[in-house]
């Protein structure tokens, strides 16, 4: 596959009166820098999708397509993009803000050498990034809106301490580390942490047959009262035992204990945050190699990128032919 390259000459006349310069127009679809919309599309997925530097994106532009890009072009063609696709972002985090469940996360980012986070909601359709310079509530806010009526799936962190424990769902993915940690304390932790694992592995094998259709709803509902006493009664346990950590762990969880069943008592919630945590993984990989971005103009490319890469893919769509068309 060779670039097609077209060369349009607009010749320019100055009035020798007046001296105002006239200059032709280019036609209709023609763009008007040096480069066109699948290439400028192709140049930002090789950054926002597939993570690679400006300079190995020059590189295969050449090698590949015999298509000579400027170092510079790279993050200039990544700015247009991001302005193409600002809109469709937008409104995408508009429809995250009223759906029955999202999926929140949180990673580090760098910003222009400064600590930064990256942020996830995640639904079943849709995908919203953010990078801000703040782990705090208020971003959560801005992602979710301080009306937000669903459903919250995330970890313990503070910043989402503001929802009411009726509307989050703690990840148990998350739990079952903190209760692996107590068993590896020893002692009347270790006791406690491998009670709280053989029942949290009941609760999931229960839910994997409610999940594959082989157990009823309401029959996993009724078989879970026992569950939900004895995990209450071990976290109470614990939260009166000696170890310090495993005491103020367990007071945390108690803080919450509504937010530990949420997915029991209504339907279509998970009991942990996969989703967040999957979608959230090509970011991470990408700060890896990238050490984060250089600029504010940097992390909004950065996050609308990944905005449109992830919810494409969760609609079965090209991503390629989405951006070309923006």
């Amino acid at each position: 596959v060779v670039a097609e390259v077209t060369e349009y000459c607009l010749h320019t006349l100055t009035c020798s009166e007046c001296e105002t310069e006239t200059r032709a127009n280019l036609p209709d679809g023609v763009p008007q820098g040096a480069f066109g919309p699948r290439l400028q599309a192709m140049v930002s997925l090789l950054s926002g999708q597939y993570h690679l530097s400006k300079r190995d994106i020059v590189s295969i532009m050449a090698n590949f397509f015999q298509a000579d890009v400027g170092l510079g072009s790279v993050p200039a063609l990544e700015r247009r993009t991001s302005d193409a696709i600002s809109q469709p972002v937008d409104e995408a985090q508009a429809y995250v803000r009223n759906q029955p469940v999202a999926h929140l996360d949180e990673t580090g980012w760098r910003q222009a050498n400064q600590k930064a986070w990256l942020w996830v909601a995640a639904t079943k359709l849709v995908t919203v990034f953010l990078i801000r310079l703040s782990r705090g509530s208020q971003v959560a806010k801005e992602m979710l809106g301080e009306t937000f009526q669903g459903v919250v799936v995330s970890d313990r962190w503070s910043a989402y301490n503001w929802l009411s424990t009726l509307l989050r769902q703690l990840c148990w993915a998350h739990l079952l580390r903190d209760f692996q940690a107590f068993v590896e304390r020893g002692g009347i932790s270790q006791s406690i942490g491998e009670a709280l694992l053989t029942q949290a592995e009941l609760m999931f094998q229960w839910w994997h047959q409610v999940r594959d259709g082989t157990m009823r709803r309401t029959t996993f509902q009724e078989n879970m009262q026992s569950v939900q006493h004895q995990v209450g009664e071990l976290l109470r346990q614990g939260a009166d035992c000696d170890h310090q950590r495993t005491a103020g762990t367990c007071r945390d969880i108690l803080k919450r204990e509504d937010a530990l069943w949420t997915f029991v008592r209504v339907e279509g919630i998970e009991p942990t945050n996969n989703l967040g945590e999957r979608q959230i993984r090509p970011a991470v990989l990408w700060r890896n190699r990238s050490f984060g971005t250089q600029s504010q103009v940097g992390s909004r490319f950065a996050e609308r990128i990944m905005t449109v890469v992830a919810t494409c893919k969760q609609q079965h769509r090209n991503v390629l032919d989405y951006l070309t068309q923006a």
